[in-house]
């Protein structure tokens, strides 16, 4: 079981729920600074103000990562650290700390994977519609021009979105995530926004970047396995809102008929203007694709007490505009500390459809790992089910390239425990454990094993 020697075995962080530095160097605020500050939104109150202060541990933290022997390391840009009000003047102190990050992973021999948006938008937009307006999109493209033409020729690959389901539905529909709304049809205008927003900066960047870089999207792409008799028929509803709402206008230029008959009851689509998936539908080098676990779906019987364990966070609102009728059944174990189910085969799954649906389409896993309820012992922290999850997902990705499927690389969520946005400091996914009085990282048994992964390029 040797991978592939162009195989990439990296890790992943974001920006808000690993930098601090939140007020530091001309940084504007950003929704998750407003949400995480409003009493009641996370837990215990837990903010990013701080978090595992990689902005003063920038060097300590690479040098971990080339210790580890990442070949890749996939990070975000703060939008509000380079254009602190979504508009306007550029912040090159923010600039500079991200060509200090890129130049460093360079010289460590780690190749840098940028996502321009991990959620963290500039308060500045919000307060002007967020992304339910067509100006969000605009400006999302011209900081995209921005910053690629200052880190173009240094950056392997560019990622314009992470998970634009999470920013939609859970930041607009259900409201766990910031800015915190809940409607019914906002999810859908954000959608909508967000899928410029990548067509936009893909045209920005291509028009910037002259080096032979690469161009990618990542989306959390859900697998559902349908409960008894009615079970398929909630599967393609939840399927249309979760995955054909992104994959459909990128990799195909165009809404499926199946999203629209599901959202019928809430807008005709009419927003879509003429050009619009034109502009969406660009071609992109590497979708990046983030699996965590599945969910077991069917039609509610119209019950007040149905099950609603869709693993998004609680809410009175539903995630899930058009499809509120679909139950979400609770998780068979084993689960992680999150809640999530352990299902490999589900990543099998997942990339096998992908795989029949768009075959001359290169993937990439850009985030997969768990949470478990980590302790200190003697100063080691032994995670056996963290490797064991870890393993088992590896191995699933090995079958899949065995069957002849293009898997770039597999990124390890996560690098360093982190602010887990609503769920505050309470789960910890990292391979290296951060000690968030004293700012101490401490190797996991996880990241040695993880090493030696990357190291023989074999499971053991």
């Amino acid at each position: 079981m040797r991978f592939p020697h162009e195989f990439v075995f990296g890790s992943a962080t974001a920006a808000y729920q690993i930098e601090g530095a939140a007020t530091e160097d001309g940084r504007g605020p950003s929704i998750w600074d407003t949400f995480s500050h409003t009493p009641g939104r996370t837990l215990n109150g837990d903010t990013g103000d701080v978090a595992d202060d990689h902005y003063h541990h920038l060097d300590a933290d690479l040098d971990l990562m080339a210790e580890l022997g990442l070949e890749a390391y996939r990070f975000s840009i703060a939008w509000p650290r380079v254009i602190p009000t979504g508009v306007g003047p550029t912040n090159h102190k923010g600039v500079d700390f991200y060509s200090r990050l890129v130049d460093g992973l360079l010289e460590r021999g780690i190749r840098p994977v940028a996502t321009l948006y991990h959620w963290d938008l500039p308060q500045p937009l919000e307060d002007e519609g967020g992304w339910t307006s067509r100006a969000t999109a605009d400006a999302f493209a011209e900081y995209a021009r921005v910053i690629s033409a200052a880190l173009g020729d240094r950056v392997d690959t560019w990622t314009t979105l992470n998970e634009p389901w999470c920013s939609a539905y859970l930041g607009y529909g259900s409201g766990v995530h910031a800015p915190g709304h809940t409607s019914r049809l906002e999810p859908l205008l954000a959608v909508h926004q967000l899928n410029r927003a990548h067509g936009l900066a893909i045209q920005a960047m291509r028009s910037e970047v002259k080096s032979d870089a690469k161009f990618s999207v990542t989306l959390n792409l859900h697998v559902f396995r349908p409960d008894g008799p009615s079970g398929e028929t909630a599967r393609s509803k939840v399927e249309a809102l979760s995955n054909d709402a992104f994959l459909g206008p990128m990799l195909e230029g165009r809404y499926t008929d199946r999203l629209l008959e599901t959202t019928a009851g809430i807008t005709d689509w009419s927003f879509v203007q003429d050009g619009d998936l034109e502009t969406i539908h660009q071609p992109i080098d590497v979708l990046g694709v983030n699996y965590y676990n599945t969910n077991r779906v069917r039609m509610s019987d119209g019950s007040d007490d149905r099950e609603r364990s869709d693993g998004h966070g609680r809410s009175t609102a539903s995630p899930w505009p058009g499809a509120e009728d679909v139950e979400f059944l609770n998780q068979r174990g084993p689960l992680t500390e999150m809640g999530w189910n352990i299902d490999p085969d589900g990543l099998r799954d997942l990339l096998t459809d992908l795989h029949e649906r768009y075959p001359n389409q290169p993937l990439m896993i850009t985030e997969n790992g768990a949470a478990f309820p980590d302790t200190v012992d003697n100063g080691m922290v032994h995670d056996e089910d963290r490797i064991d999850y870890v393993r088992r997902h590896l191995q699933a990705v090995f079958d899949i390239i065995e069957k002849g499927v293009d898997v770039r690389g597999y990124f390890l969520w996560s690098l360093m425990d982190n602010f887990e946005w609503a769920y505050g400091y309470s789960k910890r996914f990292g391979i290296i454990r951060v000690d968030y009085d004293t700012q101490a990282r401490t190797l996991k048994d996880s990241a040695r094993w993880y090493a030696n992964v990357i190291r023989s390029r074999e499971l053991s």
